[in-house]
């Protein structure tokens, strides 16, 4: 029965692919695939090559760094809107507010030229093991994201924080348990649960994000792309390649976060 029931699956995916707006979609995808093949420049790939890898790897870990500072931020701020005292709950929320509020460009900026520039006036951190990380663009770049994101996933901790049913909660008090013990095995792995599919998309938006990198100078993929473009006056190739990327990168991240999804249980909370 098991044997049959695994064929009569198999079988109902594959007539899924089977069907006719999706073999369209195929022929159309494989029609693009090869006019760009045929009809435009890729010569340039291999002078290229080296520093696309770099790029990727460097908007890879940008983005893993970001969104795993961020998140880590999240959780307490979250919290303390949820349950907190007034004197977390307010700065919380209005570090939230001030975040959701700015455009991620201004806040990078603010960072990169503005705290930036106030280092170098202060001798002692010139002569600090400080400065030779402080005089590189990379750090505000992963301090603004972290920020952003930290502001964004905030409010959706703090939403899912408080749609944990508060009965569990208190049936937990009843047996004794502390405070932290509630909090790690009721309380944030269901609010983890709930904020899940969100968390999904907020980090395919940091992945998008991630570009405003370049204006500070900070060599990621879309800055190779705008090398390339003024290096071989093309404007397609480089752009289409890059779209390219950003959605394999998206993809693996949607499939590996929805793996995540499926594997905890839906009874949870």
């Amino acid at each position: 029965m098991a044997v049959e029931a695994t064929i009569v699956n198999v079988g109902a995916r594959a007539s899924l692919w089977l069907q006719p707006h999706r073999i369209v979609l195929v022929l159309i995808g494989l029609a693009l695939v090869l006019a760009a093949a045929f009809f435009m420049r890729w010569d340039w790939l291999p002078q290229y090559y080296e520093m696309a890898l770099v790029g990727i790897w460097r908007t890879l870990w940008i983005l893993a760094v970001t969104c795993i500072l961020g998140f880590t931020l999240a959780v307490p701020l979250g919290l303390a809107q949820a349950a907190g005292p007034f004197w977390l709950a307010a700065p919380a929320k209005t570090f939230c507010t001030v975040i959701r509020g700015t455009p991620l460009l201004l806040q990078l900026w603010l960072l990169y030229y503005g705290l930036g520039s106030l280092f170098p006036q202060y001798p002692w951190i010139r002569e600090s093991w400080m400065w030779p990380y402080l005089r590189q663009a990379w750090p505000y770049g992963v301090l603004a994201l972290t920020l952003s994101f930290a502001g964004y996933e905030g409010e959706v901790m703090r939403g899912a924080f408080a749609g944990v049913p508060k009965g569990q909660l208190e049936a937990a008090r009843a047996f004794g348990m502390s405070r932290w013990k509630i909090l790690r095995r009721i309380w944030l792995p269901q609010a983890f649960y709930r904020a899940l599919p969100t968390l999904t998309g907020e980090t395919v938006l940091q992945l998008k994000s991630t570009p405003l990198v370049a204006t500070i100078s900070v060599i990621d993929i879309f800055a190779v792309s705008s090398k390339v473009r003024q290096g071989t006056f093309l404007t397609y190739e480089p752009l289409l390649l890059l779209a390219l990327i950003y959605m394999a990168i998206t993809g693996i991240l949607v499939f590996a976060l929805g793996k995540i999804e499926a594997r905890i249980p839906n009874k949870i909370g």
